[in-house]
């Protein structure tokens, strides 16, 4: 089985009967982040994000499931399938996995998929730390990746002009 990523706030998702992505977004928590080192942006996904305001725009363009012309698309998310079930985090909900999907209200089938899961790594100085210093001269050779770990000096205290 090929890994699976867990979804983040700001996780781009689209709709079978829509015409442009929107962003997800968490309300019912504060507490559980995912790949973001100062856990300040990256909120996990659960199953509990459902309702009317669980997107950025919260609209999907115009929905062609409510028939010719099409309406605005008014998301309505009543329930989330797919998700992983071994975990519940402290809002009481399950976490939403890349390969999940939401039941609208509007169409009442599994309509609206994630496309991008919101996830970006972020490099930090145990990565530096961590790195194989040969491999790293290899493939950039300019510069020396020791030289990174010292402390720099911060030339407090001496003024401009005088030694």
């Amino acid at each position: 089985m090929a890994e699976k990523h867990i979804v983040v706030q700001g996780a781009m998702c689209k709709c079978q009967f829509g015409q442009i992505p929107d962003k997800l977004k968490v309300l019912t928590h504060q507490k559980e982040y995912a790949n973001d080192k100062d856990a300040s942006k990256k909120l996990i996904v659960t199953t509990k994000e459902i309702g009317a305001a669980t997107f950025e725009k919260n609209t999907f363009g115009n929905c062609t499931r409510m028939g010719s012309p099409p309406p605005p698309c008014r998301i309505m998310v009543t329930q989330w399938q797919d998700f992983y079930d071994k975990v519940q985090l402290s809002n009481g909900g399950f976490i939403i996995l890349e390969d999940s999907k939401a039941i609208c209200a509007i169409a009442g089938t599994p309509c609206i998929e994630i496309i991008d899961h919101g996830q970006r790594a972020e490099a930090s100085q145990q990565n530096f730390k961590n790195a194989d210093q040969d491999v790293q001269q290899q493939i950039n050779p300019l510069v020396n990746a020791e030289s990174m770990h010292e402390k720099q000096p911060t030339h407090k205290g001496i003024e401009h002009g005088i030694i």
